[in-house]
């Protein structure tokens, strides 16, 4: 693989540059990482590669196999990987990042719990995602996008290509990004005379550098003067787990398994709907004979045969019971080994919090080791703007709402009245209320404690008086 001391050797030549910018690209597409992630972006659309090129196959009387287009051939496809993933991502990251500093969030940009969001799904899909904090916000990059160089040293992300292509007929964009800067490259697609194609390569926008020094004159106007970059390179890379593979590493071919018997289990109930006919004395006929038959069966559900020929229709019936055990075997062990949350076996209304716990925990362990990515990835972007902070995180569950609240109301005399609140109107889901609901009832404490010094005030008023 390339690397970004292979990058050192290439010197500051931009034709150089550009080609060694092309094999980064090329090279990135053969990896495992790159290949493995085209997959989990078909299965998390629902586009399940094994299913959907399934080919049902006859052998003739030779021997040969020729495809079966007269059965039924579905292809029912399972959505195993996009839940695990929206799951876990959301679990850990649907409320958000809490931050110590109020002015964090701020400088990150409005619409950075949102990008850090598509960041961690990307991440859980490839393997790997990059963040890129732009100037005010951040941009998030797919593995599919973006071919990282890293150090030989200590393995830092040092420089970078995204690409993109909307179609193979249509230009190769690329923006190389390196510590002091980046640049626009363009390859254009151009037919030679013998029919093929090659691709004339070209200097888009030339080296600039991240962060635009700009100033207002009443003579100028706006003006860039000057431009600077950060103390670091400004991508970081979010890995999905600790083995930095793709989650559906594993759970392919359980998922492939699963949609197989599915969709062959629909065939057999499909094809045993049918209706077949045996006919008796019936030796005369030959196979047009018989096809006429079967065809004014189906047109007029009579016909006529003669008096020595008997017909008679019968059905097939499909066998289930295995098939239906072995779903749910391979249901409940896909569950298990993406570590996932079933929501099945807490879907009744008398499940304890002990059992909802419980049922949560593989979740929970999996979460553990995603925060320990995300922080890391946190920690690297704020190191670029420049932050001191620390980040945590609040954990989506379902919870036993009659229980919980129980448990506070019974501890309520050991604590103080704002967590009590607090933690009430959470359950509820009422928890954006929590500061108004208290400053209502601060605001009922006063006017009572009001109303009590005016009643003891005119009790000694009456008490002189008399």
């Amino acid at each position: 693989m390339l690397t970004y001391q292979d990058l050192l050797l290439v010197g500051e030549n931009e034709k150089d540059r550009m080609a060694f910018v092309k094999r980064v690209i090329d090279q990135h597409k053969t990896t495992d990482l790159y290949q493995t992630a085209l997959v989990a972006e078909d299965y998390d659309k629902h586009l399940n590669r094994t299913i959907m090129q399934y080919q049902k196959i006859l052998y003739d009387v030779m021997g040969r196999a020729v495809p079966d287009v007269w059965t039924a051939n579905y292809k029912l496809a399972s959505r195993f990987f996009n839940r695990f993933v929206v799951q876990e991502n959301q679990f850990l990251l649907g409320n958000g990042v809490t931050w110590t500093e109020e002015s964090t969030k701020e400088r990150l940009g409005g619409d950075f719990d949102t990008k850090l969001q598509k960041a961690g799904r990307y991440a859980l899909i490839g393997g790997v995602s990059f963040g890129y904090f732009n100037l005010d916000h951040m941009d998030v990059f797919p593995v599919t996008e973006f071919a990282p160089l890293y150090d030989e040293d200590n393995g830092a992300l040092m420089a970078g290509v995204r690409f993109w292509q909307v179609d193979a007929s249509k230009p190769l964009r690329a923006t190389f990004y390196e510590v002091d800067g980046c640049t626009d490259y363009v390859w254009n697609r151009r037919q030679i005379e013998d029919g093929s194609f090659v691709y004339e390569s070209s200097v888009l926008h030339e080296k600039r550098p991240y962060i635009d020094n700009v100033r207002v004159t009443e003579a100028d106007g706006e003006e860039i003067y000057d431009g600077e970059n950060y103390p670091t390179f400004p991508i970081v890379p979010l890995w999905g787990n600790p083995h930095k593979q793709s989650e559906i590493v594993g759970l392919r071919e359980q998922i492939d398994c699963y949609d197989l018997i599915k969709s062959g289990y629909a065939n057999n109930v499909d094809e045993a709907s049918i209706i077949y006919w045996t006919l008796q004395n019936a030796g005369g006929m030959d196979d047009i004979d018989v096809a006429k038959f079967v065809e004014r069966m189906k047109k007029l559900h009579a016909s006529q045969t003669d008096d020595n020929v008997h017909a008679e229709a019968k059905t097939m019936d499909a066998p289930y019971a295995s098939r239906e055990a072995l779903l749910a075997t391979l249901r409940a062990d896909i569950y298990e080994d993406a570590m996932a949350l079933d929501t099945k076996n807490i879907a009744n209304g008398a499940t304890t919090a002990t059992q909802i716990k419980a049922a949560y925990e593989p979740l929970n362990s999996k979460a553990d080791e995603y925060e320990y990515c995300v922080v890391e990835f946190l920690q690297g972007i704020l190191e670029i703007v420049g932050i001191e902070d620390k980040p945590t995180f609040t954990r989506s569950y379902v919870i036993n709402t009659q229980e919980e609240l129980q448990s506070i109301l019974q501890a309520a005399q050991f604590l103080d009245a704002e967590y009590v609140t607090k933690k009430i109107l959470n359950i509820l889901g009422d928890g954006d209320q929590a500061e108004e609901m208290l400053q209502r009832m601060a605001a009922n404490e006063l006017a009572m404690a009001q109303a009590q010094l005016e009643a003891q005030e005119g009790n000694l008023n009456e008490e002189e008086i008399a």
